[in-house]
């Protein structure tokens, strides 16, 4: 065994220890989507005080912090998202209503005094607010004389000694004290049930306690701050309630909620389930596969797969990354992506083997390794360039599946060139395996390469009746897009899509007949798979989507909330911005890497070919009727590194080919290059059709358009990378006036820091 095979063998062995003690020891860290729970997204205002920047947005979370831990929701969490948004993630938490009235739209607590009763007439002018008390009774009040600011601290006490039930204690900081005294101390200078002598507690312009001063209390003497106590006939929840009003304080900044997701614990487990038995039947098909088209290498390669498996799991739980039900359909997909770069190297291996009669087998895959390098490192190039974009451009989950994407890219690589390499090259050595050519799976071309060796078709002899095809699928698409239309998600619309699971089937006209008769004639219901029914509304808060809920349980009986989606009007306009920018960049970006790494025309090429599928896959969705959403856009992004990665893999061998028979024409060169590809080309999307199936089936109905979405841009993108990707640049080549590329330098002996080392057991000698 050579030193470059231990040095791999070694590698390899010890990321694998390590992974395997990582997927023991650690349990990953599981999205609201996967382990039920309400994720709220908080848009931070500008004030009159203050600007929603990064300080003050912090200053605002902080405060935020402490009323979700007096909630007492299990392991909330709170983030910043850029300069003025707040990510509030609370697990378990199935019914946001109380939530949102705790945490607030604004949440400015401010202390008034009572100026007398109110009048209609007296509401939006600039003397002070009227509002009503908590009886209804409208109060006049002056301007506020302290902000929640200054309260230290707020808790509810039953009073058992002097009868006075459950009370709300107050402390104030030293000045807000002070302010404190003054302000009661006026108030008493009133006669006792005199509206003046009340102090109005206001919160996001609700007054949440007006309480009297008690007529112990002299004129201008004031309450001190530590033995201010509020009475009343409380219950024991309103007097914590209150409480926690009060000690929360004033935010900062005014927020609003811009995003609201929750999910039932049942709906992520069964998600986690489903993916869970998808990734296992897709991987052993997949297995399979490939160990029947390759025998003994494609088995180590299947073995390769599952150390890949554990590897990147790990890497996810050691990272901390948040698995979401998106990303966790990237690990998935990421499976059959990585058989890609062991397709590549046995193909090339094959070629070798076939090509130079008396070859060794390890020879053989040496140079199978060699020469298919520099496919696999621009085809993985680009599917990261994709997994950048969804983690920078997307939101949510979809940055998860980014993350994912990326993850499960560099441990696909590290699978291939290290792990895989190290197994094939130590059963290379065994004599057995080079003779027999039944068990290595190398010595023979393979069915797919001899079929079309003894066809030889000539599929480039008219480039444009290829694109004339191309043209006409694009303007099907097109007219479904325009006939059809798309329907966009609440995501980039803006609004609410709740599901529902009710005790008794309800059809959907039922349903819509009586969330009619409730006030919602403008919901949208339609199923959601087992009989659940999906409701999707304009602007609905959570008072309006429990009222919503309890009109359906009237029809349907026990009514249970599956999912619910809220998404502003501002956030749906900017999700909507950020995809058309997230298309443009992975087009231009695509691009530019392209034209860098290969020609000019070769890039344009793939390019149009890019937009060929993008298209395509839009105008799909638009005839099926599906929804288009974030995770349609991961799908979509996805596709996009994958039609790429099909049209490098076909330039590479254009590239190659044309270098080494410059004077041939590019029309041969492009025929030969795509019928030596298309082995790879099946294989490969064989190995990802298979997790992509395995996934529409039985990953329930959350993945059921993602994996769609995906099997149809796979075939989409294998069609166009070979015929309309190379016809493109064969007519672009007509009119270029580039040189072909250059052939690379034979590697003859060099000396110094670049020169080749010497096989040890060639002896130098030369004839």
């Amino acid at each position: 065994m050579t030193r470059a095979t231990t040095v791999r063998a070694v590698l390899a062995a010890a990321v694998l220890l390590v992974s395997v003690l990582i997927t023991l020891t650690m349990s990953p860290r599981l999205g609201l989507d996967l382990q039920g729970g309400t994720r709220m997204v908080l848009q931070a205002k500008d004030s009159a005080t203050a600007r929603a920047d990064r300080e003050s947005t912090d200053r605002t979370l902080e405060v935020l912090r402490r009323r979700i831990d007096s909630l007492g929701v299990s392991e909330p969490t709170l983030t910043r998202s850029g300069e003025d948004r707040i990510i509030v993630e609370l697990p378990d938490v199935q019914d946001p209503r109380k939530a949102a009235e705790v945490i607030g739209r604004t949440a400015q607590l401010s202390f008034h005094a009572v100026r007398g009763p109110g009048t209609e007439q007296e509401k939006g002018t600039a003397a002070g607010l009227t509002l009503p008390d908590e009886e209804g009774r409208l109060l006049a009040l002056g301007q506020p004389r302290l902000t929640g600011a200054g309260v230290k601290d707020a808790g509810a006490s039953f009073d058992a000694q002097q009868g006075a039930g459950w009370t709300v204690a107050l402390d104030f900081h030293k000045d807000a004290g002070r302010d404190w005294t003054r302000l009661t101390g006026e108030a008493a200078c009133h006669p006792a049930q005199d509206e003046r002598r009340r102090v109005a507690i206001v919160l996001d312009d609700r007054v949440i306690s007006s309480p009297q001063v008690a007529p112990s209390v002299g004129c201008n003497v004031g309450l001190p701050s530590g033995s201010t106590q509020i009475t009343g006939s409380f219950g024991a929840d309103e007097a914590r309630d209150l409480a926690l009003l009060i000690k929360g304080g004033a935010l900062p900044l005014p927020v609003e909620i811009v995003e609201q997701r929750t999910v039932g614990p049942t709906l992520g487990a069964a998600a986690i389930d489903a993916s869970a038995r998808a990734a296992l039947i897709g991987a052993a098909a997949t297995a399979l596969f490939i160990t029947f088209v390759y025998r003994l290498f494609g088995a180590l390669a299947a073995t390769a797969l599952a150390a890949y498996g554990v590897i990147s799991y790990a890497a996810l739980v050691a990272l901390g990354v948040t698995l979401t039900l998106p990303g966790l359909a990237g690990f998935v997909l990421a499976i059959g992506m990585a058989v890609d770069a062991n397709v590549l190297v046995f193909e090339r291996a094959r070629e070798e083997y076939a090509e130079r009669s008396g070859r060794s087998l390890r020879s053989a895959m040496t140079a199978g390794f060699r020469n298919a390098w520099s496919a696999v490192a621009d085809s993985n190039v680009t599917t990261l360039i994709a997994a950048g974009l969804l983690f920078f451009l997307g939101s949510g989950p979809v940055k998860g599946f980014g993350v994912t994407l990326a993850i499960g890219v560099l441990a696909s690589m590290f699978s291939a060139l290290v792990i895989a390499r190290a197994l094939t090259e130590i059963a290379s050595r065994s004599r057995f395996v080079g003779d027999y050519r039944g068990v290595n799976g190398i010595a023979r071309p393979g069915r797919v390469r001899t079929w079309l060796a003894r066809r030889d078709p000539r599929l480039f002899r008219s480039p444009r009746r290829w694109l004339l095809i191309s043209t006409v699928l694009i303007a099907v698409a097109g007219l479904g897009i325009v006939v059809r239309g798309v329907d966009l998600g609440v995501e980039f619309t803006g609004g609410r899509l709740v599901e529902y699971s009710t005790s008794r089937p309800v059809d959907v006209e039922t349903a819509r007949t009586v969330l009619a008769g409730a006030g919602f004639g403008d919901a949208e219901v339609t199923t959601a798979g087992a009989g659940d029914l999906s409701v999707r509304t304009g602007d609905l808060d959570n008072h309006e989507e429990h009222a919503l809920r309890a009109a359906l349980a009237e029809a349907g009986g026990d009514t249970t909330k599956v999912r619910d989606e809220l998404i502003g009007p501002s956030l749906g306009d900017e999700l909507r911005r950020n995809a058309l920018i997230a298309l443009a960049v992975a087009v231009l970006v695509q691009l530019a890497y392209l034209a860098v790494r290969f020609r000019w025309t070769f890039a344009l090429a793939s390019v149009t070919a890019l937009v060929h599928d993008v298209i395509l896959l839009v105008g799909a969705f638009a005839w099926l009727g599906r929804t288009v959403d974030g995770i349609f856009l991961a799908a979509l992004l996805t596709v996009i590194g994958y039609s790429v990665n099909d049209s490098v893999v076909v330039f590479d061998r254009v590239r190659e080919l044309w270098a080494k028979a410059r004077r041939e024409s590019v029309t041969t060169i492009a025929n030969r290059a795509v019928l030596q590809t298309v082995p790879r080309t099946v294989n490969t999307g064989m190995g990802a059709l298979f997790i992509l199936a395995a996934l529409a089936v039985l990953g329930g109905d959350s993945l059921e358009d993602f994996a769609l979405a995906l099997l149809i841009g796979i075939c989409v993108g294998t069609y166009s990378s070979v015929l309309t990707a190379v016809p493109v640049a064969l007519t672009l080549e007509k009119t270029a006036k580039t040189p072909p590329p250059a052939r690379k330098r034979a590697s003859g002996r060099t000396s110094g820091a670049g020169a080749k080392r010497r096989d040890p057991r060639d002896n130098g000698a030369r004839v």
